[in-house]
Protein backbone atom coordinates (compact mmCIF):
# COMPACT_ATOMS: atom_id res chain seq x y z
CA UNK A 1 0.00 0.00 0.00
CA UNK A 2 1.15 3.69 -0.46
CA UNK A 3 2.41 5.21 2.54
CA UNK A 4 -0.61 8.33 3.00
CA UNK A 5 -0.18 11.98 3.00
CA UNK A 6 -1.95 14.71 4.60
CA UNK A 7 -2.26 18.07 0.98
CA UNK A 8 -2.89 21.13 2.39
CA UNK A 9 -5.43 21.89 -0.98
CA UNK A 10 -6.33 25.69 -1.36
CA UNK A 11 -7.45 24.89 -5.11
CA UNK A 12 -5.18 27.47 -6.25
CA UNK A 13 -2.30 27.20 -8.39
CA UNK A 14 0.64 26.24 -5.50
CA UNK A 15 -1.54 24.16 -4.06
CA UNK A 16 -2.60 21.76 -6.69
CA UNK A 17 1.27 21.58 -8.67
CA UNK A 18 1.94 20.61 -4.59
CA UNK A 19 -0.53 17.46 -4.47
CA UNK A 20 0.72 16.62 -7.99
CA UNK A 21 3.72 16.32 -6.81
CA UNK A 22 3.22 14.43 -3.81
CA UNK A 23 1.37 11.84 -6.00
CA UNK A 24 4.02 11.53 -8.68
CA UNK A 25 6.29 10.63 -5.42
CA UNK A 26 4.23 7.65 -4.82
CA UNK A 27 2.34 8.88 -2.02
CA UNK A 28 -1.60 8.63 -1.58
CA UNK A 29 -2.94 12.28 -0.76
CA UNK A 30 -5.24 12.84 2.25
CA UNK A 31 -6.73 16.44 0.64
CA UNK A 32 -7.52 19.37 3.21
CA UNK A 33 -9.10 21.88 2.69
CA UNK A 34 -10.12 24.65 5.09
CA UNK A 35 -12.81 26.81 5.45
CA UNK A 36 -11.66 29.51 7.17
CA UNK A 37 -14.12 32.74 6.24
CA UNK A 38 -11.96 33.61 3.16
CA UNK A 39 -13.47 35.91 0.87
CA UNK A 40 -12.52 34.11 -2.02
CA UNK A 41 -14.49 30.91 -1.28
CA UNK A 42 -14.49 29.29 -4.74
CA UNK A 43 -11.17 28.23 -3.85
CA UNK A 44 -13.09 25.38 -1.85
CA UNK A 45 -14.86 24.37 -5.28
CA UNK A 46 -11.71 24.34 -7.03
CA UNK A 47 -9.86 22.34 -4.46
CA UNK A 48 -12.64 19.84 -4.57
CA UNK A 49 -12.27 19.59 -8.40
CA UNK A 50 -8.50 19.58 -8.20
CA UNK A 51 -8.49 16.43 -6.02
CA UNK A 52 -10.63 14.62 -8.42
CA UNK A 53 -8.81 15.53 -11.28
CA UNK A 54 -5.73 14.20 -9.59
CA UNK A 55 -7.75 10.86 -8.41
CA UNK A 56 -7.24 11.97 -4.75
CA UNK A 57 -10.26 10.28 -3.16
CA UNK A 58 -9.96 11.63 0.21
CA UNK A 59 -11.02 14.92 0.23
CA UNK A 60 -12.08 16.66 3.69
CA UNK A 61 -13.05 20.11 4.65
CA UNK A 62 -12.78 21.94 7.88
CA UNK A 63 -14.55 24.95 9.06
CA UNK A 64 -12.09 27.66 10.91
CA UNK A 65 -13.91 30.79 10.68
CA UNK A 66 -10.74 33.50 11.46
CA UNK A 67 -13.39 36.39 10.85
CA UNK A 68 -13.90 35.99 14.27
CA UNK A 69 -10.29 37.15 14.88
CA UNK A 70 -10.03 39.57 11.46
CA UNK A 71 -6.71 41.59 10.84
CA UNK A 72 -6.77 40.50 7.51
CA UNK A 73 -8.34 42.06 3.77
CA UNK A 74 -9.16 38.43 2.87
CA UNK A 75 -11.29 37.74 6.24
CA UNK A 76 -12.69 41.28 7.07
CA UNK A 77 -13.70 44.41 5.44
CA UNK A 78 -10.18 45.85 4.70
CA UNK A 79 -10.18 46.06 1.13
CA UNK A 80 -7.83 43.92 -1.08
CA UNK A 81 -5.03 45.66 -2.76
CA UNK A 82 -5.43 46.15 -6.13
CA UNK A 83 -2.44 47.00 -9.02
CA UNK A 84 0.65 47.53 -7.03
CA UNK A 85 3.98 47.95 -8.61
CA UNK A 86 6.63 44.95 -7.72
CA UNK A 87 8.40 47.46 -4.99
CA UNK A 88 4.89 47.62 -3.40
CA UNK A 89 4.78 43.63 -3.34
CA UNK A 90 7.83 43.41 -2.21
CA UNK A 91 8.25 45.71 0.28
CA UNK A 92 6.35 44.93 3.45
CA UNK A 93 3.43 43.09 4.66
CA UNK A 94 0.33 43.12 2.51
CA UNK A 95 -3.26 43.85 4.43
CA UNK A 96 -3.99 39.64 2.48
CA UNK A 97 -1.79 38.41 5.68
CA UNK A 98 -4.25 36.01 7.73
CA UNK A 99 -2.39 36.36 11.44
CA UNK A 100 -1.58 32.64 12.08
CA UNK A 101 -3.28 30.82 9.05
CA UNK A 102 -0.70 28.62 8.05
CA UNK A 103 0.10 27.65 11.70
CA UNK A 104 -3.45 27.13 12.33
CA UNK A 105 -3.80 25.16 8.69
CA UNK A 106 -0.79 22.67 9.87
CA UNK A 107 -1.92 22.22 13.17
CA UNK A 108 -5.26 20.59 11.44
CA UNK A 109 -2.95 18.74 8.61
CA UNK A 110 -0.87 17.73 11.79
CA UNK A 111 -3.99 16.31 13.34
CA UNK A 112 -5.43 14.58 11.09
CA UNK A 113 -1.91 13.08 9.94
CA UNK A 114 -1.98 11.41 13.52
CA UNK A 115 -5.47 10.06 12.94
CA UNK A 116 -5.10 8.75 9.65
CA UNK A 117 -2.09 7.37 10.05
CA UNK A 118 0.81 9.94 7.81
CA UNK A 119 4.18 11.11 8.47
CA UNK A 120 3.90 13.11 6.44
CA UNK A 121 2.41 16.75 5.16
CA UNK A 122 2.47 18.99 2.01
CA UNK A 123 1.90 22.50 1.72
CA UNK A 124 2.64 24.36 -1.07
CA UNK A 125 4.18 27.69 0.46
CA UNK A 126 6.34 29.40 -1.83
CA UNK A 127 9.26 31.39 -0.83
CA UNK A 128 10.55 33.35 -3.80
CA UNK A 129 7.70 34.51 -5.82
CA UNK A 130 5.30 35.64 -2.68
CA UNK A 131 4.16 38.33 -1.42
CA UNK A 132 5.46 38.90 2.10
CA UNK A 133 3.80 36.92 4.14
CA UNK A 134 5.97 35.20 6.93
CA UNK A 135 4.45 31.65 7.35
CA UNK A 136 5.72 30.79 3.73
CA UNK A 137 9.70 30.96 4.48
CA UNK A 138 11.72 27.69 5.20
CA UNK A 139 12.79 28.43 8.47
CA UNK A 140 8.87 28.71 9.51
CA UNK A 141 8.33 25.34 7.90
CA UNK A 142 11.21 23.85 10.02
CA UNK A 143 10.44 24.96 13.07
CA UNK A 144 6.93 23.59 12.92
CA UNK A 145 8.11 20.47 12.03
CA UNK A 146 9.95 20.54 15.19
CA UNK A 147 7.26 21.74 17.11
CA UNK A 148 5.08 18.46 15.63
CA UNK A 149 7.54 16.09 16.88
CA UNK A 150 7.22 17.03 20.08
CA UNK A 151 3.84 18.29 20.58
CA UNK A 152 1.91 14.67 19.38
CA UNK A 153 1.21 11.37 20.57
CA UNK A 154 3.02 9.85 17.24
CA UNK A 155 5.70 12.03 17.64
CA UNK A 156 6.44 10.95 21.39
CA UNK A 157 5.87 7.63 20.91
CA UNK A 158 8.82 7.29 17.81
CA UNK A 159 6.70 8.85 14.60
CA UNK A 160 9.29 10.95 12.86
CA UNK A 161 6.85 13.79 10.77
CA UNK A 162 8.16 15.65 7.81
CA UNK A 163 6.40 18.75 6.60
CA UNK A 164 7.02 19.02 2.74
CA UNK A 165 7.36 21.89 0.95
CA UNK A 166 8.35 21.18 -2.16
CA UNK A 167 7.81 24.67 -3.75
CA UNK A 168 9.94 26.91 -1.65
CA UNK A 169 12.78 27.81 -3.19
CA UNK A 170 11.14 27.83 -6.87
CA UNK A 171 9.16 30.86 -8.74
CA UNK A 172 5.89 30.82 -10.03
CA UNK A 173 7.16 30.31 -13.70
CA UNK A 174 9.25 27.12 -12.77
CA UNK A 175 6.27 25.94 -10.75
CA UNK A 176 3.80 26.19 -13.65
CA UNK A 177 6.42 24.48 -15.83
CA UNK A 178 6.56 21.58 -13.02
CA UNK A 179 3.06 21.03 -12.95
CA UNK A 180 2.14 21.39 -17.39
CA UNK A 181 5.25 18.33 -16.77
CA UNK A 182 3.20 16.59 -14.44
CA UNK A 183 -0.38 17.09 -16.06
CA UNK A 184 -1.53 19.80 -13.70
CA UNK A 185 -5.04 21.35 -15.02
CA UNK A 186 -4.60 24.74 -14.04
CA UNK A 187 -7.65 25.46 -15.56
CA UNK A 188 -9.09 24.03 -12.55
CA UNK A 189 -7.46 26.37 -10.57
CA UNK A 190 -8.46 29.43 -8.60
CA UNK A 191 -5.79 32.12 -6.94
CA UNK A 192 -7.62 35.21 -7.02
CA UNK A 193 -8.14 37.17 -3.36
CA UNK A 194 -11.07 39.29 -4.93
CA UNK A 195 -13.20 37.15 -7.52
CA UNK A 196 -16.37 38.55 -9.25
CA UNK A 197 -19.55 36.89 -7.90
CA UNK A 198 -19.68 34.39 -10.94
CA UNK A 199 -15.87 33.34 -9.60
CA UNK A 200 -13.94 35.26 -12.55
CA UNK A 201 -10.33 36.53 -10.91
CA UNK A 202 -10.06 39.73 -10.69
CA UNK A 203 -6.50 40.19 -12.31
CA UNK A 204 -5.23 43.11 -10.16
CA UNK A 205 -4.77 42.11 -6.70
CA UNK A 206 -1.33 40.98 -5.98
CA UNK A 207 -2.42 36.71 -6.34
CA UNK A 208 -3.37 37.74 -9.47
CA UNK A 209 -0.36 39.71 -10.92
CA UNK A 210 1.65 37.11 -10.32
CA UNK A 211 0.14 34.46 -11.18
CA UNK A 212 -0.58 36.37 -14.75
CA UNK A 213 3.70 36.91 -14.96
CA UNK A 214 3.86 33.37 -14.17
CA UNK A 215 2.46 32.03 -17.24
CA UNK A 216 3.77 34.52 -19.23
CA UNK A 217 7.79 33.81 -18.24
CA UNK A 218 7.05 29.80 -18.38
CA UNK A 219 5.63 30.36 -22.10
CA UNK A 220 2.34 28.81 -21.24
CA UNK A 221 -0.79 29.92 -21.96
CA UNK A 222 -2.90 31.35 -18.93
CA UNK A 223 -6.42 29.40 -18.61
CA UNK A 224 -7.67 31.99 -16.21
CA UNK A 225 -11.12 33.52 -16.81
CA UNK A 226 -10.31 37.36 -16.09
CA UNK A 227 -12.60 39.97 -15.43
CA UNK A 228 -11.33 42.35 -17.14
CA UNK A 229 -10.40 40.01 -20.16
Amino acid sequence: MKRKAVVLLSGGLDSATCLTIARSQGFAPVCLAIQYGQRHQVELERARQVAAATGADDFRVVSVDLRAIGGSALTGEVAVPKSRSDSEMSSGIPPTYVPARNTVFLALALGLAEVVGARDIFIGVNAVDYSGYPDCRPEFIRAFEALANLGTKAGVEGTRFEIHAPLSGMTKAEIIRQGVKLGVNYGLTHSCYDPTPDGRACGRCDSCALRRRGFEQAGVPDPTRYANG
